[in-house]
């Protein structure tokens, strides 16, 4: 069985389970949302949702930014956010109860639904798919030449820290999660700080979502490994959204109006990509702190579909 196929027959059954169990995905827009609580009418929740500052967390952004979320959600909801800078720790927050709903990547999901023995989260939504690179420094042309080397990922456990450490695996070098083996991997702590160790000599690469792969190439790096050419139709998951089990119990009302709220939010990046564009540059300043040109969110989203699939 290839590589490939061996990272789906874990991956698919799982992502097919969790979003059946979910029974609340919805295609559609706000206008069938209307914003309504659940069955008791007049009902205040709070929705505590996470995300991350990246643009494969565009919609979310959007969502927040220009108000898709508000309007799809109504006056009973009040909804409060939190950043995260990858998904163990956004994962942790859902088992402590301290967030509702959050923006992921598929392996802290799958890990945090085989965790509590599918008991604590569901797969409600999809997102993004694609924008992950290995982006390495000129030297580095294939992955011998890493080995000896420190590569960088945004955190441990997190979506690209695993597709770096099985695609090192699959090239034959050992990695450990203490920063030993054939090729040292250094994760995080955050996204910038990659890419600032990038651009000072101290990795030799790191395998990163947008725009921080993109960063990584205007500081002279190039790629060595597209994620999309790993799977079938260069087709994979970055993002989605998952609720805790007990809140879509309890509110399936609201979360199916977030994930109306999510698909009004992507439109606006398929109709407007400058303004989505816009949106996400100040989105990603207001989670990050740091700006980020709309030219840098433009050219992160080609290679970048967004989409509830």
């Amino acid at each position: 069985m290839s590589p490939t196929r061996t990272r789906l027959r874990f991956i698919v059954p799982v992502l097919a389970f969790s979003l059946v169990a979910a029974a609340c995905s919805s295609s559609g827009s706000s206008k069938s949302g209307g914003g309504s609580s659940d069955t008791s009418g007049g009902e205040k929740v709070t929705l505590r949702l996470g995300y991350f500052g990246n643009v494969t967390h565009a919609p979310a952004m959007i969502g927040l930014q220009d108000g898709e979320f508000a309007k799809a959600l109504g006056a009973n909801v009040t909804l409060k956010t939190s950043v995260f800078n990858a998904g163990p720790n956004a994962v942790e927050a859902l088992f402590s109860k301290s967030i509702d709903a959050s923006f992921v990547g598929p392996n802290p999901a799958i890990n945090a639904y085989s965790k509590s023995k599918g008991a604590a989260i569901r797969i409600v939504a999809g997102t993004a798919s694609g924008g992950a690179f290995l982006v390495v420094k000129p030297e580095i042309k294939t992955a011998a030449d890493l080995k000896g080397k420190k590569v960088g990922s945004p955190s441990l456990g997190n979506t690209q820290d695993v597709a770096l450490r099985y695609w090192l695996k699959q090239k034959g070098l050992s990695t450990d999660t203490n920063g030993g083996g054939d090729v040292k991997i250094v994760p995080g702590p955050d996204n910038g700080t990659v890419v600032q160790s990038f651009q000072q000599g101290d990795l030799a690469g790191a395998w990163m979502p947008e725009p921080y792969a993109t960063k990584m190439l205007k500081a002279g790096g190039h790629i060595l490994v597209n994620e999309a050419d790993l799977w079938p139709g260069g087709k994979y998951v970055t993002t989605l959204l998952v609720v805790r089990t007990e809140f879509l119990n309890a509110h399936p009302g609201v979360v199916k109006n977030l994930i109306a709220g999510l698909s009004d939010s992507i439109a606006v990046i398929t109709t407007n990509p400058a303004k989505a564009a816009d949106l996400v540059s100040k989105g990603i300043e207001t989670a990050t702190g740091k700006a980020i040109t709309t030219g840098l969110v433009t050219s992160s989203f080609k290679s970048i579909a967004f989409t509830l699939d």
